[in-house]
């Protein structure tokens, strides 16, 4: 059984939402569609959070707008620092190629080696955290393997079309009466090897 200090882990003291059960978390991801959407007055919102938890079970009780202003505060800076994390990695993926990109993908996996080895020497991690990290690092070891063998995959194919390319080339030479020496010429050329 998980104790209330492993829950609070990274995100200090637990809120009422936190602590609302597995029953409510249609009405918890409904508010969040609708803070984050900003379409609706927070008022408003917690009025119909409200009363789909009274729906669910009465006994629940009400959110506090205290508590639910505090909630999607919490939730605003997280998404501001999504969106801004996607802004960047957008802004580079942009003006990068299948190259530079590979490079991103390895360069981000050694950023995150690097942060869960610092995190580990700092010592104040816990098992689950220790986990998380591992899979961190897993998740980045894999993402440059498929970068990789997509590359490498790419490169096949552009060697298999110009093999053919160079064949065809050759055999048209060939029937035009082009001397062998220019026909190797040709295809060294093609193949990248002249």
């Amino acid at each position: 059984m998980t104790s209330a200090a492993d829950k609070r882990e990274g995100r200090g003291r637990l809120s009422s939402i936190d602590l609302l059960p597995d029953e409510a978390e249609p009405a918890i991801v409904w508010a969040l569609e609708q803070l984050r959407e900003r379409t609706l007055p927070a008022t408003v919102i917690l009025a119909e959070f409200n009363e789909k938890l009274a729906d669910i079970d009465p006994a629940l009780g009400s959110i506090s707008k205290s508590a639910f202003n505090r909630y999607s505060l919490r939730k605003s800076l997280q998404w501001k620092k999504q969106d801004e994390t996607r802004r960047i990695a957008g802004e580079l993926a942009a003006g990068m190629g299948a190259k530079d990109a590979d490079e991103m993908t390895v360069m981000i996996a050694e950023m995150v080696k690097i942060a869960a080895f610092e995190l580990l020497e700092d010592g104040e991690l816990s098992t689950k955290g220790i986990m998380e990290i591992s899979r961190a690092l897993q998740s980045s070891v894999g993402a440059q393997k498929t970068s990789i063998e997509y590359r490498e995959r790419l490169q096949r194919q552009l060697d298999e079309k110009l093999a053919e390319a160079a064949a065809k080339v050759g055999a048209a030479a060939k029937k035009n009466g082009v001397s062998p020496e220019a026909i190797a010429k040709i295809n060294d050329a093609l193949l990248g090897q002249g």
